[in-house]
């Protein structure tokens, strides 16, 4: 027996210094690398930071584009889907609330052309992108309010939305925060 126990403590010590201090200081060292410096993207508008780029943004005036819901009305520190089986009654409710609610600011839009992302939460409820359809189906609500021309907001979506990695992996997204900033900016 002894002769497991010893190579089983020092086995264990080298994992602990491997997985507990060496692997998290690599991932640090990384991070130094990444944009913020491994503390976040931050978005600024003269100076002053109004957000994250990866963190979703409460958007409820009908003069902005919207996101997805949020299940933990964008608290980052409680991070957290609904956990609500896609049968559960109460979800549905809360869903059905949401598209009609949006029925109400869009009234252009038809319930069978409202992408999910916006009336269904992100399992992270933190989500900051779009699909390019879910800003799109926005833009006639967000022209009549600012009289502005639809084309010019469809501009803006296209030139805001990121393409695939590569063209092939991940959707096409749109930063919603990173498009209201934008949308601000037109006259």
């Amino acid at each position: 027996m002894k002769k497991y126990v010893w190579p089983s403590i020092k086995l264990t010590m080298v994992f602990i210094i491997l997985c507990a201090v060496l692997y998290p200081l690599l991932i640090a060292g990384i991070a130094k690398f990444a944009p913020g410096s491994g503390k976040g993207e931050t978005v600024s508008v003269n100076g002053k930071v109004v957000g994250y780029a990866n963190i979703g943004q409460k958007f409820t005036e009908d003069k902005y584009f919207w996101g997805r819901p949020s299940a933990v009305d964008y608290n980052a520190a409680g991070s957290a889907g609904s956990n609500k089986g896609a049968a559960n009654p109460e979800y549905l409710k809360q869903v059905q609330g949401r598209i009609d609610s949006f029925l109400v600011h869009n009234p252009a839009a038809k319930k069978e052309e409202i992408p999910a992302e916006l009336v269904t939460a992100s399992g992270s409820g933190l989500d900051p992108d779009l699909s390019p359809a879910g800003a799109t189906i926005q833009i006639k609500r967000i022209a009549l309010i600012r009289k502005l021309d639809e084309s010019k907001l469809i501009s803006l979506v296209n030139q805001q939305t990121e393409k695939p990695l590569l063209g092939l992996f991940g959707p096409a997204k749109v930063n919603v925060l990173k498009l209201n900033i934008e949308l601000d900016k037109l006259k």
